[in-house]
């Protein structure tokens, strides 16, 4: 028997409605009952949706109003002190304060850290532990969901996060102490989960252990032995389910757990398949994730009929079929898609098309008459079409490529060297303050760059209302006291679109959304064919901010590593070719904004780590790649010439020699919510370039005050010599409104002018 199922549908919506409701309600335009309303009708669809493709399980409890593992910390009872938690139901309110910050009373309060899940663009919320946790079952919403389900007649599977995953992904706060410690405690919440999903009549309940693809000590993969041998009871089944990358060492541990069934990802790693047929008993499910929920390209369905009949033939127990992951990571229709060329939109294929390509992959599996049928007759023409296109292939961008060797990608000069004499060009104070590139996208902005692209607004009446708002910007930063100035970007709607659209080889959805984090959605491009830059995509708007202004304005332009990894890749050639050709283009407009004046130049890497493999074992390949297409954006680069990076949240511990082998002047980084702790990490390895930790968090509405900034600041100087550091916040100000934005910033400069001062060291 052949069954298929689904890890996860993508919460947001076609057109973005949780993003529009969560927003309504945060704005008090709708109150708690309408965004109830909403989220209702939201799941309602999605199960339709999934019901109507032929699947014979659907998830339940994919849908979280932020984030999943949130979700299960509120589930959990799992709520910081500082949130003045009573220990009964945890409301929707306290769960967003947990997310964005603020207290009960209004006033502020840190919101829990946020960090990228695995190596994808996902934030989730990181759960924190005390070391006398205790857990206790705190919300409806999981089971409140299945019954939901099941009234409107759907076979459910409730997903949750499993145990180890659960602890592994959180922190332990205060004192240091062993996660593991609380593992009995959490593993009698869990087993209240499981009796509670029991009593509702569920059968099946799928739990994702996704560190199963991690290096895991031994006491972790002990733990897991242990755990299971607790979970397991005989009325309700188990499907542990992992994704992202082979079990390799944690295969046999898996095989071995107490569980019905095991899910893995066929597409990061096939070659796995044929030893867990050779080690998992026959009695147990096997679940195969054979179509793609990373990426948007067309399954090759006659390739994977093949690959899955192989397994059947070897399998002697139940087959499951399903994508490889959760689809939270692909758009979800490609019916709302219009202006897409007909070529590129036969080559694609979102989350509601995925599970259409399950059903036939099963059909054809079980029937090998459906092979010809019109379906798979499409299929093999489309990738066809795509193998020979022209518009995929150019051979002047393959002539570039030959020559990278050629090319030196060590800076002229030693840092120590060339900061003297961009020193000499900037004269820029001790504490110098700038900001990381956005100001707040308002409603005029967006409109009127929404006319620009509907042929309502001409090309000069566009760029004179833009030239407009960056010399608002330039003079509110003057004002402010700021020392680098940004144009403030009111051109670019993506740090990665905006680039995107002006490459070739790219190509841009209208409805393509994808959540990263809350409300937060991004519309990644689409990377088909070869990468190359007709035309400078900056020069003109830095050179006009700088016209502006005596203070040094940065250009602004995002890395290639950043592009490719937020990006859906093309999977024709391998990432690396990519990615070097996109840093090949990047590197043209470097040199086109040194040309043009531009003494500053931030080229941000906020996805460098993100892209890091799973496994250490493969990290040194990567990390290389990375690193080289950085230098090669700034091979040729003046020693005056001043780099700047960005990165997003991210532990630098492991990968410092890596991040020093860039060599940017200025690396800035995400740190307030940590407390300045990720310093910790260019402390020990003595970071030797400029660095400016965030002072700033711009994911909370919490206006930061004069005297937090000094404390953080004061934090960064205990680690770092204080004739190396920035002043800046955490990330861009496109989404803060300009009230808070520019008392936050006022705050900062006036830290700054105070820590010029006298810089008090706390201990």
């Amino acid at each position: 028997m052949i069954r298929t199922h689904n890890l996860g549908f993508p919460r947001i919506g076609a057109q973005r409605e949780l993003k529009k409701s969560l927003e309504s309600y945060w704005q008090g335009e709708i109150d708690s009952q309408d965004l109830f309303n909403n989220g209702q009708q939201l799941r309602k669809n999605n199960w339709q949706t999934q019901a109507d493709s032929g699947l014979d399980l659907i998830p339940v409890g994919d849908f979280s109003w932020y984030d999943h593992v949130l979700d299960m910390s509120a589930l959990l009872g799992c709520i910081p002190e500082r949130f003045k938690h009573d220990g009964g139901a945890v409301d929707i309110d306290t769960y967003f304060r947990m997310a964005r910050g603020r207290s009960v009373d209004g006033g502020d309060v840190s919101a829990c850290e946020m960090t990228k899940w695995f190596d994808t663009n996902y934030h989730y919320i990181v759960p924190e532990f005390q070391p006398e946790q205790s857990f206790k079952l705190s919300t409806e919403k999981l089971f409140e969901e299945v019954n939901e389900a099941l009234q409107l007649g759907h076979r459910v599977k409730p997903v949750i996060l499993g145990p180890l995953s659960f602890l592994w992904l959180g922190k332990a706060e205060g004192e240091e102490f062993d996660k593991l410690n609380v593992l009995d405690q959490l593993l009698a919440a869990y087993g209240e989960i499981l009796n509670r999903l029991s009593d509702l009549g569920v059968e099946w309940v799928q739990i994702d252990e996704p560190i199963l693809v991690l290096d895991l000590p031994d006491q972790w993969k002990l733990a897991f032995e242990q755990a299971y041998h607790k979970l397991q009871r005989g009325d309700l089944k188990l499907l542990v389910a992992s994704y992202f990358g082979e079990l390799a060492d944690n295969l046999k541990l898996v095989c071995d757990l107490p569980v019905a069934g095991l899910h893995i990802d066929a597409i990061r790693s096939p070659e796995q398949v044929q030893q867990l047929i050779d080690w998992l008993p026959s009695y147990k499910v096997l679940s195969v994730g054979i179509i793609d929920g990373r990426n948007v390209w067309k399954n090759n369905l006659g390739a994977t009929v093949s690959v899955t009949q192989a397994i059947q033939q070897h399998w002697a127990g139940e087959l499951w079929l399903a994508p490889s992951c959760s689809l939270l990571h692909v758009p979800v229709n490609l019916a709302f898609e219009t202006s897409l060329s007909d070529d590129i939109k036969s080559w694609l294929s979102f989350a509601t098309e995925k599970l259409t390509e399950l059903q036939l992959v099963k059909a054809a599996v079980l029937d090998n008459n459906c092979l010809s049928s019109d379906e798979f007759s499409r299929n093999r023409e489309a990738i066809s079409n795509r193998e020979n296109s022209s518009l995929v292939h150019n051979k002047d961008v393959q002539r570039c490529l030959e020559n990278v060797k050629s090319l030196s990608l060590k800076r002229g000069l030693d840092f120590n060297e060339r900061i003297k004499l961009q020193q000499q060009h900037l004269r820029l104070p001790n504490f110098p303050t700038t900001t990381i590139g956005s100001f707040p996208q308002t409603t005029d902005i967006r409109s009127n760059r929404r006319r620009y692209k509907q042929g309502e607004l001409s090309q000069a009446d566009y760029q004179s209302v833009m030239q407009q708002e960056i010399a608002d910007v330039i003079a509110k930063q003057e004002a402010l006291g700021l020392d680098v100035l940004v144009h403030g970007e009111p051109e670019r709607n993506d740090m990665v679109e905006y680039f995107g659209e002006q490459l070739q080889g790219f190509a841009f959805t209208q409805n393509g959304w994808v959540q990263s984090y809350g409300s937060r959605c991004v519309k990644p491009p689409i990377i088909y064919g070869d990468v190359s830059r007709p035309q400078a995509m900056t020069v003109n708007w830095a050179s006009y901010a700088q016209s502006l202004t005596d203070k040094p304005v940065k250009g602004m332009l995002t890395g290639p590593v950043t592009i490719l990894n937020w990006s859906f890749v093309r999977d024709d050639q391998d990432r690396a070719t990519t990615c070097q050709q996109i840093a090949l283009a990047i590197r043209d407009e470097v040199l086109d904004l040194e040309k043009a004046g531009i003494r500053i130049i931030q080229i941000d890497e906020a996805a460098l780590r993100e892209g890091l493999p799973l496994r250490k074992k493969q990290w040194s390949e990567y990390l290389n790649r990375a690193i080289e297409a950085f230098c090669i954006t700034t091979s040729g680069v003046k020693n005056e010439t001043q780099i700047h990076t960005h990165m997003c949240y991210s532990n630098f511990n492991d990968i410092m020699s890596s991040v020093s082998d860039m060599d940017a002047d200025v690396i800035t980084i995400e740190t307030s919510r940590s407390d300045m702790k990720l310093l910790d990490a260019f402390e020990q390895f003595q970071y030797p370039n400029e660095i400016g930790p965030g002072v700033y968090d711009i994911h909370s509405p919490n206006v930061p005050k004069i005297e937090q900034i000094e404390y953080l600041m004061q934090q960064a100087a205990r680690r770092i010599p204080l004739e190396r550091l920035w002043v800046n916040p955490d990330c861009g100000l496109k989404t803060r409104a300009w009230p808070e934005v520019q008392q936050a910033l006022r705050n900062m400069v006036i830290a700054a002018k105070q820590l010029r001062q006298s810089v008090t060291v706390v201990e």
